[in-house]
């Protein structure tokens, strides 16, 4: 890795600044997001990956594919499908001689007009904005990538796609026309349009693009500047090492850019609740911990409890038909499907619209609640539900998104028509809200409370530091603490 003298201007306007004079960059070593344990990580050969020794999370991948070539390849076929999608129609409806045809953008513009403008939005943005920004962001990150020197502006792209890669959910999507396609049968004759295999092959491209993009050996052309700037205007050093040359520091001294995964070495213990400074390398601002995670985390919960009672109390969409009809609830809906005979699909709806939603919000309480009292159980376990609650959540929105089809596609009149409810607005809350507070808990916090990752203290519930004073007898417990870096398993990529 380059030295570079530019030095990028520190603010840390959320919380003090802990002053530093020297920080050393440490290459090969790397933090598990999961747990918070520092490892040595190997250099890896095409197909391998790292895991991390204590709770099975993946910490670096190496490809088969060409690193820049592959990704870019499905990315060009990605922007072909999209573009043809939005041209494109995605379903046409007769019913008695009288047709209505639909596309992408027909969602969510019913949604609005019909006076639910927030839910609207939603689709349209995690439908048809969000995949342009992802494709966009894409290309830029590997033109960025081609270059010897990644540029001034790749690092934000790279930080921007991972936090807006999420919210496209094209293959959701998928789902919610299969749904909704499969309610329109029994009512009349629907033509699926060329939109929806369009957007069945931009899902299959746009995870190939994610499956052979290698950020890290991206991150490898980016420099990391031998300067930077810290509060008041005090230069900070930055030096560079291997952990390979080096013992191994001071886990509390340690530090690693959420970013981009460089870790440094501060002079002193790095604080739970102070921004630490700017990476050198990305500039990304550098907190060791997620800020106020469990308190983020709680509000969220509590919201999404909130909704979740009239999301499934009041009816999500009314179906009229020649007269007759009327409003349908979630479970209604599943329970409808089922006594169709559409028993695979009805437990799909039924899992994703209503378990799903319920676990995510169990899951969460039940990891809140032991973080609070500084349980020291089942941390491997509740580091993998993370991640499984972190993965499935997205798929709630089939019941929003198919519901953003019937309204779009069953105007008729009084001889066929479906209109949104409000109970439709506040499962889209739930599903959001769960979102958010899935993507602020910080896993890590729950290994901090154990006592498993340093003597660091300080923004961890008071209960946690009275539970540790009683146990250990005092308000650290660094003997709990690693002594050293861990080696990580290495295993063939079968993908």
């Amino acid at each position: 890795m380059s030295m570079s003298s530019s030095s990028p201007q520190l603010r840390c306007d959320d919380a003090g600044l802990n002053p530093v004079r020297h920080v050393r960059i440490i290459g090969g070593l790397s933090e598990c997001p999961g747990c918070g344990l520092y490892q040595r990580i190997p250099d890896l050969e095409p197909g391998q990956q790292a895991s991390c020794v204590r709770c099975g999370q993946k910490l670096a991948r190496r490809r088969r594919t060409a690193p820049l070539a592959a990704p870019l390849a499905f990315c060009i076929s990605s922007a072909a499908f999209y573009f043809a999608a939005l041209a494109s129609s995605l379903m046409t409806l007769d019913v008695y001689g009288r047709q209505r045809t639909v596309d992408l953008l027909t969602g969510p513009m019913e949604l609005m007009h019909e006076g639910w403008g927030e839910a609207g939005i939603l689709v349209g943005a995690v439908t048809i904005l969000a995949p342009a920004v992802a494709i966009g962001f894409m290309f830029a990150i590997l033109y960025a990538g081609s270059r010897a020197q990644l540029p001034d502006w790749g690092p934000r792209i790279l930080v921007w796609y991972d936090k807006l890669r999420p919210w496209s959910m094209v293959e959701v999507y998928i789902l919610g026309i299969f749904v909704a396609y499969t309610k329109l049968t029994d009512m009349a004759h629907v033509d699926v349009g060329p939109a929806v295999y369009l957007i069945g092959a931009l899902m299959l491209t746009m995870a190939a693009t994610d499956s052979t993009l290698d950020t890290e050996m991206i991150w490898r052309h980016r420099r990391i500047d031998s300067l930077t700037r810290a509060e008041g205007d005090r230069m900070v050093a930055v030096d560079y090492t291997h952990i390979d040359d080096i013992a191994m520091p001071p886990v509390d001294h340690l530090v690693a850019c959420s970013a981009c995964g460089l870790v440094g070495e501060l002079a002193h213990p790095v604080s739970n609740l102070s921004c630490v400074g700017i990476c050198p390398r990305c500039e990304h601002r550098v907190w060791r911990r997620l800020p106020q995670t469990l308190t983020r985390t709680t509000a969220f919960l509590i919201a999404a409890i909130v909704f979740y009672i009239p999301a499934n109390l009041y009816p999500v969409m009314t179906f009229m038909r020649m007269g007759g009809g009327g409003g349908h609830t979630i479970i209604e809906g599943a329970i409808e499907l089922w006594v169709d005979g559409m028993i695979p699909l009805s437990l799909l709806v039924f899992f994703a619209s209503i378990t799903v939603p319920m676990l995510k919000i169990l899951s969460l309480g039940w990891m809140i609640g032991q973080t609070w009292r500084g349980a020291r159980g089942h941390l491997v376990a509740r580091t993998r539900l993370f991640r499984l609650v972190d993965m499935v959540g997205r798929w709630s929105m089939i019941d929003v998104f198919m519901i953003s089809i019937l309204v779009a596609v069953v105007r008729f009149n009084a001889m066929a028509s479906v209109t949104a409810n409000a109970g439709m607005v506040a499962f889209a809350a739930v599903v959001v809200l769960t979102l958010l507070a899935a993507w602020s808990f910080d896993p890590r916090i729950m290994w901090d409370a154990a006592g498993r990752n340093g003597p660091v203290t300080d923004g961890l519930p008071p209960a946690v530091l009275r539970a540790r004073k009683m146990r250990d007898g005092t308000a650290a417990t660094s003997s709990l603490s690693p002594v050293g870096p861990a080696p990580v398993s290495m295993e063939p990529d079968q993908a």
